[in-house]
């Protein structure tokens, strides 16, 4: 069996699921926020013009839009991945040898007497 030379990189997982909920949860609450300013001004902005119909599709259109980005999420597969070959080689004591040597532990009661079996 031929082992790697390389260890495993900690910088290539991908965001941790909570880290990634939060980011989820804050993209929405930040889109139904400027969905919520938009039916403001659509009531509030007179005289009714262009501006209106522009702030009445920001009320009808947002909330598709903030739950498509919110489901979205992240790729995990994306730029958050480092390239194996800048990956930094372990240090030699940490691969093991091509012949280890045996180790052999064997197990006896505390009271001294063998197993009947």
């Amino acid at each position: 069996m031929k082992l790697s030379r390389k260890a495993p990189s900690v910088t290539s997982l991908p965001r941790a699921p909570q880290d990634d909920d939060r980011a989820r949860v804050r993209t929405y609450t930040i889109t139904m926020g400027i969905r919520m300013a938009c039916f403001v001004l659509m009531v509030l902005v007179t005289p009714y013009g262009w501006y209106t119909w522009v702030f009445a599709a920001g009320v009808i259109f947002l909330p598709y839009i903030a739950v498509v980005v919110a489901n979205a999420g992240r790729d995990s597969t994306a730029a958050t991945a480092e390239i194996p070959a800048r990956a930094l080689e372990a240090p030699e004591a940490a691969i093991p040898e091509e012949n280890p040597s045996i180790i052999e532990v064997q197990e006896s009661r505390p009271d001294g007497q063998d197993d009947p079996a």
